[in-house]
């Protein structure tokens, strides 16, 4: 089969599109015909030899996938060859065929392209699974969402504004971006090259009360502005760390304060935990999907032939949104 390979790690100069073995689903996995897929952080990080795939995964890169049920493993039920569905993988996504366990899968609604549907299940379900089901956030509450632009980012503004409307959200952003950013509900973009400790900004708008969640792909520099602009119990959910994995923290606000930092990866949870956060995001985000109240933000599709252009745009990080990468019609 065709897929993206890698010569070494390193950068987008290690990609080259070849061939690789069509893989075979095991006990509860399907086989999916690939249409298409996204580029994601994680697939970057692997691409430069940071960030390996969980054990028994395929070393092929790509973490979702939207496409067409082809064959079914062992003891899967629910399912059938030829659904239209969308998902997670632990890895291989950038092949015309990879393998899901059954209980990762989301049918396709009706109202999605396979390139839209391949924008959801990493950037949707991160954001959906660390804002709500972790962070804990409600309506009438203040939230900051770090990464202006990107598909996390803009698919937690989305998410936000659909299942709590009256949370007010708080994203730091380039300039380029900000206009794009409050257009897609936003209610105070910060400009984090003008302001980096925000957190002056962030109790001036609260009126010294503080945020109740921050979801943040930061990290080190990002950690003492984030403690000082949560309120009593608030939670930091730390998903990345682009500036540095080390910084100081002051423990006795953080007892004081009684807030929480969580750390958060997807990619590792076990099939199980995935299950669970799958099923929770097809109960509360998927009818939003369905009703058109979310529609998944493409930035530019891209083919599997163009796959260095496709990682060269993330790498500039100029995008809104997704990046998309087509494998078949």
């Amino acid at each position: 089969m065709k897929a993206v390979l890698l010569d070494g790690f390193g950068g987008i100069d290690v990609l080259r599109v070849g061939e690789a073995e069509k893989p075979s689903p095991k006990k509860n996995q399907v086989l999916i015909k690939v249409k298409a897929t996204s580029i994601n952080g994680p697939d970057v990080a692997q691409r430069e030899g940071k960030y390996p795939p969980p054990a028994g995964e395929s070393e092929i890169l790509g973490v979702e996938v939207a496409g067409v049920i082809e064959e079914l493993g062992e003891s899967v039920k629910g399912w059938n060859i030829g659904d239209k569905v969308m998902t997670l993988v632990g890895g291989g996504g950038y092949a015309e065929y990879a393998v899901a366990y059954a209980n990762h899968l989301i049918a396709i609604p009706d109202n999605l392209s396979f390139e839209e549907a391949a924008c959801i299940c990493e950037s949707y379900i991160t954001a959906y699974s660390n804002v709500f089901m972790f962070g804990k956030l409600e309506n009438n509450q203040y939230a900051i969402l770090h990464g202006g632009g990107g598909g996390v980012n803009t698919a937690a503004i989305q998410i936000c504004k659909a299942l709590v409307p009256d949370t007010k959200l708080i994203v730091t952003s380039p300039p380029e971006k900000m206009e794009k950013i409050k257009e897609i509900g936003a209610d105070l973009v910060i400009n984090y090259k003008e302001t980096p400790d925000f957190s002056k900004i962030v109790k001036e708008y609260t009126e010294k009360r503080g945020v109740d969640v921050i979801l943040d792909c930061i990290g080190a520099a990002y950690l003492e502005p984030n403690i000082k602009s949560l309120t009593y119990t608030g939670r930091l959910v730390v998903i990345g760390v682009l500036s540095g994995i080390k910084a100081e923290l002051n423990l006795a606000l953080l007892m004081v304060k009684r807030q929480q930092i969580i750390g958060s990866v997807l990619r590792s949870r076990s099939i199980e935990e995935k299950g669970e956060i799958v099923k929770s995001f097809t109960e509360n985000v998927i009818p939003k999907i369905e009703d058109g109240t979310i529609k998944p933000l493409i930035h530019k599709v891209f083919t599997i032939d163009e796959v260095v252009d496709a990682h060269r745009t993330m790498a500039e990080d100029t995008h809104f949104g997704k990046i998309v990468m087509k494998i078949a019609d």
